[in-house]
C-alpha cells in the first residue's frame, strides 16, 4: 500500500491532465465555430489582412452613376423652344443663328389698312338708306356748318366712337344711281349696322324722298381734293387742358398724338370727335396725324387758339 505521500502527487498529475484535454477540447470546438463562421476568420484576422493588403476600399454598396448614352445626353436639358426660332438638336445651348430668327411682319400692300377699325377698304357692305334734314350740315362730328350738303350720319356701330367722321362714303342704289357722301353725323339707335341715314339732298340722287327707305350698298373712298388737313382747339383749351380736332382729311384718321418729352404721346379719340389732352401735355406744340393706312403727318406751329381752324400745308396720300 502506498503511502499518502506518493498518492498525493498522481492525483494532481491527474487532474492536471483532465484540464489539459479540457482546454483542447474547448480550443478545438472554438476554432470549429471560427471556421464556420461566414467570414471563414475572425475579425481580427481580416482586419489584419486587409491591412497588409494596402487599405482596399469598403465592400458596402454604393449608387452607380451609369455612363451617359450618345442618344441621351445629361449635360444639361435642352432650351425651351420660343415661337418663331429654331434649336439645333445636336447643339441645344446654342443660339439661333440669323438665318433662324423670325424675319420682321410683311408691310401691309399699298390698299391695306393695318389701323382701318370696322370700315375698311376694298369692302362692299350692305345696308338701307334713310334720310333726314342735315339744315346746314353740322352734326355730332362737330366740324361745323358747310355749303356741301352731300353729307350722311353713320349707324352707331359703324360711327365707332367717331372714328368714321370724314370718312367719304360711295353710295349705290338698286337702280344704278350713285352718290358719294362725307360723314359727319352719327345715326343712334335703332340705326342697325350698314344702315346710313342721308340728308335729303343725297338721298333725292338715289331715289324720291317717298320712298323713305332703300337698300344700298357702300364702300370706303379716298377721294381726289386740293385741300389740305386743318386744325382746331375746342373751346376753353389752354396749355392746361385741350381738345384737338382734324379736319378736311381725305382718308379716316385712325390717331392724333403729341410730341412730349419722351416722344409721342396718343390722345384719346371722343364721340364727338375731338381727342383731348386732360392735363395740357403738348397743348400747343408739335403734332402728328395718322390714318388708317398707316400713313402720317407731323404738324408744327399749331398755337392753342380755340375755336379757330388753323390750315396746314399736309395731306394724306390718295389710295
Amino acid at each position: 500500500m502506498a503511502s499518502a505521500s506518493h498518492r498525493r502527487p498522481l492525483r494532481k498529475r491527474r487532474t492536471a491532465l483532465v484540464w489539459a484535454v479540457a482546454v483542447t477540447a474547448v480550443g478545438l470546438l472554438v476554432s470549429l465555430v471560427i471556421a464556420l463562421r461566414p467570414g471563414g476568420e475572425p475579425d481580427t484576422v481580416r482586419t489584419a489582412a486587409e491591412a497588409a493588403a494596402g487599405a482596399r476600399p469598403s465592400a458596402s454598396p454604393t449608387t452607380r452613376t451609369p455612363t451617359p448614352s450618345p442618344k441621351h445626353p445629361t449635360s444639361s436639358p435642352a432650351p425651351r423652344r420660343t415661337p418663331g426660332t429654331a434649336v439645333s438638336p445636336t447643339t441645344p445651348s446654342a443660339r439661333p443663328s440669323p438665318a433662324t430668327t423670325r424675319s420682321p411682319a410683311p408691310r401691309p400692300a399699298s390698299g391695306a389698312a393695318p389701323l382701318a377699325g370696322r370700315i375698311k377698304p376694298g369692302t362692299t357692305y350692305d345696308g338701307v338708306a334713310t334720310h333726314y334734314d342735315a339744315k346746314d350740315g353740322d352734326g355730332a362730328c362737330l366740324y361745323g356748318p358747310s355749303p356741301d350738303l352731300m353729307v350722311a350720319a353713320m349707324n352707331h356701330a359703324d360711327y365707332e366712337t367717331s372714328q368714321a367722321c370724314g370718312a367719304y362714303i360711295l353710295v349705290r342704289a338698286a337702280s344704278g344711281a350713285s352718290v358719294t357722301v362725307r360723314i359727319t353725323n352719327e345715326c343712334p339707335l335703332p340705326c342697325a349696322p350698314g344702315q346710313l341715314d342721308l340728308s335729303k339732298e343725297a338721298f333725292a340722287k338715289l331715289a324720291g324722298l317717298s320712298a323713305g327707305r332703300i337698300p344700298i350698298t357702300w364702300s370706303l373712298l379716298s377721294p381726289s381734293t386740293s385741300d389740305t388737313v386743318s386744325v382746331r382747339y375746342k373751346t376753353g383749351s389752354s396749355r392746361h387742358w385741350c381738345g384737338i380736332q382734324a379736319l378736311g382729311h381725305r382718308n379716316p384718321l385712325a390717331r392724333l398724338e403729341v410730341r412730349t418729352g419722351g416722344g409721342w404721346s396718343r390722345l384719346t379719340r371722343t364721340e364727338y370727335n375731338y381727342f383731348l389732352s386732360p392735363d395740357g401735355t403738348g397743348c400747343g406744340g408739335s403734332l402728328r396725324l395718322t390714318d388708317i393706312y398707316g400713313e402720317q403727318l407731323t404738324v408744327d406751329g399749331i398755337a392753342v387758339r380755340p375755336d379757330t381752324v388753323q390750315p396746314t400745308r399736309v395731306q394724306f396720300t390718295r389710295r
